[in-house]
């Protein structure tokens, strides 16, 4: 990995700087997984910013990571820095999506997901995981509830179990889901 981009996010990053890096990585052939791998740095912050610099790598360029996908979803529950964790979540919940590309809709079906879910759902009732993280948290087991049938009946009982316990933004995200499961 180029040393510039350990350099730069050594510091306080804003959200330009960051979508400046993510492009400079793309640009620089930098690999996802050296970046993913930075995610888990000794140094929170690091991995935070890594993390970050990872999910705009996807959003602006999905392609880019479906080489690195599996890889992504292995490392998926051991990431333990809450900060990086809000952002493996949201890509996580991008990957899963009906409208993801057609490779990583593949990559998806093929992988073994039931590790993530098990984490997801960890994640989902853990008192100390930030409500962001809860969101896309949802959203990823209402996006693999297509490929496991039985996470609907387990995430519609977390979500009536979780509400009176989480905040006003969730119980708004948890209405949004329980439509989406209705659709399915």
């Amino acid at each position: 990995m180029a040393i510039s981009l350990l350099e730069s996010i050594k510091n306080t990053l804003q959200k330009t700087k960051v979508e400046k890096l993510a492009k400079i990585a793309i640009q620089q052939q930098i690999k996802v997984k050296d970046i993913i791998d930075l995610t888990f740095d000794a140094d929170e912050q690091i991995g935070f910013r890594a993390a970050w610099i990872l999910e705009h790598i996807y959003t602006y360029n999905p392609l880019k990571f479906v080489p690195y996908t599996t890889y992504f979803l292995d490392r998926f529950s051991s990431q333990d820095n809450l900060s990086a964790r809000r952002h493996f979540a949201k890509i996580a919940a991008l990957l899963t999506k009906k409208n993801a590309l057609p490779e990583i809709r593949a990559l998806i079906q093929a992988y073994h997901t039931d590790i993530v879910v098990d984490a997801v759902f960890s994640w989902l009732i853990d008192e100390n995981v930030p409500v962001a993280i809860k969101s896309h948290a949802l959203n990823i087991l209402a996006n693999l509830s297509i490929k496991h049938s039985w996470i609907k009946d387990e995430l519609i009982q977390t979500m009536d179990y979780l509400l009176d316990k989480e905040s006003i933004a969730f119980f708004a995200k948890v209405k949004q889901i329980r439509k989406q499961l209705r659709q399915k």
